[in-house]
């Protein structure tokens, strides 16, 4: 491997999690900025190494040129959300991020002030107490019929993904993009398919390590019913919609 094309990996990693020089020299505990080690000028501190494995399962034998295999995979991979915001009265909001601010999600991720300018409410039904939900809006029929472009869904943080059901659906957050679809974990690899409901798309394999936070989707809101034969209690709906009507009223005064 070319002497300079560790420099050129260190690099590579920093613009993937959409970092500045500054905020990942602070997040590898180095003083400045990273541009010493990017322009050859510096060798990478064996701390850095260590912080890289340890933060960001970076594999250092990748990183050196000896291995193809970017990432080394731990048992438990944290996926939980980097920032919550709460109400006056602390408790934890349902921040709504529609389909324009999840185009830029991945590169704020840990920017609270971002997230704080985001709308947000909450729902006053024990379904959304004791635990952290987030909103998103529907882009694309790629989860169709279950799902079409511009609705609402709620997800619920995951805490790790020992536990995924692939009957269900997650909102799964990379370095680059906001994507809703059901995941498949590969036995004896560190792979995850995500698979769409429309067969129109074909899954996407990724390294699980790619994945910053993950959301079960728990519950989707939906503004154009039709009445149907099924069981359904509209009073109670009513009632439901109602509640979620005041709070939004809340959101606007």
């Amino acid at each position: 491997m070319p002497a300079d094309e560790e420099f050129k990996r260190f690099k590579q990693v920093r613009e993937e999690l959409n970092l500045t020089q500054a905020a990942f020299a602070e997040e590898l505990g180095i003083s400045a900025t990273t541009a010493d080690i990017e322009r050859g000028r510096t060798r990478i501190p064996g701390q850095v190494v260590k912080e890289l494995l340890k933060k960001y399962h970076i594999n250092p034998l990748w990183l050196f040129g000896e291995s193809t295999q970017k990432f080394l995979h731990s048992d438990k991979l944290s996926v939980n959300p980097k920032v919550v915001t709460v109400d006056n009265e602390g408790k934890e909001n349902i921040v709504l991020v529609n389909a324009k601010a999840a185009a830029g999600y991945p590169s704020n991720i840990g920017d609270a002030q971002w997230f704080e300018s985001l709308p947000a409410f909450g729902i006053p039904l024990p379904e959304y107490r004791n635990a952290t939900f987030r909103g998103f809006q529907v882009d694309g029929d790629s989860m169709s019929p279950v799902l079409e472009s511009g609705e609402w869904i709620v997800g619920k943080a995951v805490e790790d993904m020992e536990n995924l059901s692939n009957r269900r659906m997650y909102v799964v957050v990379t370095a680059d993009s906001v994507l809703v679809k059901k995941v498949q974990k590969e036995n004896q690899s560190g792979y995850v398919n995500l698979v769409s409901l429309n067969p129109d798309y074909a899954p996407i394999r990724i390294d699980q390590n790619e994945i910053r936070e993950m959301w079960l989707v728990s519950s989707k809101l939906s503004f154009n019913l039709e009445a149907n034969a099924q069981q359904v209690s509209l009073q109670s709906l009513h009632n439901d919609m109602r509640e979620l009507k005041e709070e939004m009223k809340k959101l606007t005064k």
